[in-house]
């Protein structure tokens, strides 16, 4: 993404990275899911307000201590937001699917659903359970 600002005494071109945009929207999205407002968060990951509206506009890219704070305070796992930073290569999930697909105790239906419920965790990506 492209944005242009202009102001009498400059012009700047700000490029929005692709990664760090949809780092800032999946963490906005946790916040939001947590119930909890920007102070809130902020504070418990340690970060100012203004910093964190940033990284979740997609403007700032936080460092790897900064996710791992951020993470503890939503409660996820710091590696989802290392993987969607660029931080990591994609992590196979698979061994997950395959658990909930091979447990004998669950219906198809059931299996379905579960599979279903962890990749919307996750995230996209994830080969379709046939």
């Amino acid at each position: 993404m492209l944005a242009v600002v202009s102001t009498l005494r400059y012009t700047a071109i700000i490029v929005k990275s692709p990664t760090v945009s949809d780092l800032g929207s999946f963490i906005k999205e946790q916040r939001t899911r947590s119930a909890m407002s920007v102070r809130k968060l902020a504070d418990q990951a340690g970060i100012s307000n203004p910093y964190l509206s940033q990284i979740e506009r997609g403007l700032r890219k936080p460092s790897a201590e900064i996710l791992k704070s951020l993470a503890r305070a939503l409660e996820i796992r710091t590696e989802s937001l290392y993987e969607r930073a660029g931080l990591l290569d994609n992590v196979d999930h698979s061994d997950v699917a395959d658990a909930i697909a091979s447990d004998p105790t669950l219906t198809k239906t059931q299996q379905q659903a579960l599979t279903e419920i962890y990749r919307s965790f996750v995230g996209n990506g994830q080969k379709e359970a046939t």
